[in-house]
């Protein structure tokens, strides 16, 4: 875990956040990140006390919206977005509290503040949707969100006035739109409403709605640091660190496929059956190394194995190295500690029924062929054909959990 204090405010990115090339990056007294230097230069830290800036953003509706349209006494304006796993967990709050108060004079409006461009694909693997503007339509359509989700990732300029280090980030104002707290919903980063023990937010909406002063003004802040347009430049280093890495292949038997199926670790196992010769095989390939590199960082692996004439094993490996069929960095290590190296496999035995019966006796023989295996060899998804690559990152999303869980590390 790494923790990126600002003042009083503190972000915990974990892997929410890209945290490469640390050593380079200034830092305050203490040693920790000094997450203001983070932040583009024409962006600002609102104070309490400062008033509400203006906007001027689509929402999810289709309806441009500016802080006059938000006319009752106390106003949330909360940053959210569609990929984070502590702005999920932070919903399951978030929005009974808006309901609640809805009809009690409080306004809430949500805003994404995060550049698509700006997010790794290491980064979205806790939801099956990006933080584009399309997206957005559809993560609130299935949230239900009961408050206005506007997008500001082209410019990031609101994100930028109100000084939004990570999402979810909550700013409160009163009547006068003037900031009276400012910081995390409460102190739970985990869906379970049971583990939250100070209530931040809904503190602060209760007193201001009453005349009372806010008893906390200022909170620290847990989340995935606010995906700004700049971190580009760093995406496109990581993809070609990514691109340079080796990628084997080996001889596997139906023994050896029989234990893949058993699938005796922790993690969810997509094994994928395919040829060089096979064309739908080969145009679904892209997509399955996509989503490897998308739950790099969950208990996750794709395992492929090629149906190709062990004599074209060289053909089969030049294929899977244009493809960039390597495993992610932290599958590799923990692939080292178990004593196994490889996730691309080339069947050897010459026969097929053997083959199937290792694998899946259900499947019917064409390629490609793909299934899920849960721990313990389980099976919980197959499709025999080219797989709808949307539909399976869906289910892999449903199977994994779109929140971080008290044993996540």
């Amino acid at each position: 875990m790494n923790t990126k204090p600002i003042c009083c405010l503190l972000v915990v990115a974990l892997t929410c956040g890209l945290l490469s090339a640390q050593a380079k990056k200034k830092r305050n007294a203490d040693g920790t990140i000094d997450l203001q230097s983070e932040m583009p230069a024409d962006a600002r830290r609102l104070a309490i006390g400062d008033p509400a800036p203006d906007f001027s953003l689509k929402g999810v509706d289709g309806r441009i919206y500016t802080l006059a349209d938000f006319k009752a006494p106390v106003l949330m304006v909360v940053f959210l977005s569609n990929h984070c796993p502590y702005s999920h967990a932070a919903e399951t709050r978030l929005l009974p509290l808006a309901r609640e108060f809805q009809d009690q004079s409080l306004a809430v409006v949500a805003i994404n503040p995060n550049s698509p461009e700006g997010v790794a694909i290491t980064e979205l693997g806790y939801s099956k949707y990006t933080d584009s503007y399309e997206d957005m339509i559809l993560y609130a359509k299935e949230q239900g969100f009961p408050f206005p989700y506007l997008y500001d990732g082209d410019t990031q300029q609101t994100a930028k006035s109100y000084g939004c280090l990570a999402t979810p980030h909550v700013f409160l104002f009163d009547r006068a739109r003037t900031l009276r707290y400012a910081g995390r919903v409460d102190d739970s980063r985990f869906a379970d409403p049971t583990t939250v023990k100070s209530f931040d937010a809904r503190n602060a909406v209760i007193a201001l709605l009453a005349g009372r002063p806010v008893p906390v003004e200022r909170t620290t802040v847990v989340g995935c640091s606010t995906k700004w347009n700049s971190n580009q430049a760093e995406i496109a280093q990581a993809t070609e660190k990514w691109k340079a890495e080796p990628v084997d292949l080996a001889l596997i038997d139906a023994a050896g496929v029989a234990a893949l199926a058993k699938n005796d670790s922790n993690r969810l196992r997509l094994i994928n059956v395919w040829a060089t010769w096979c064309a739908p095989c080969v145009a679904e390939f892209p997509g399955l190394v996509s989503l490897s590199r998308r739950l790099g960082n969950r208990d996750f692996e794709l395992v492929t194995i090629s149906l190709d004439d062990p004599k074209m094993q060289a053909q089969a490996k030049k294929f899977l190295e244009k493809q960039h069929a390597a495993p992610p960095g932290r599958l590799k290590r923990l692939l080292k500690s178990e004593g196994r190296t490889a996730v691309n496999f080339l069947y050897s035995g010459s026969s097929t029924d053997a083959l199937v019966q290792a694998l899946d006796p259900a499947w019917p023989g064409p390629l490609p062929h793909t299934i899920v295996v849960a721990p313990g060899g389980r099976i919980v998804y197959r499709y025999n054909g080219p797989v709808d690559i949307a539909e399976l990152r869906a289910k892999l999303i449903d199977e994994l959990g779109p929140y971080y869980a008290p044993n996540d590390k």
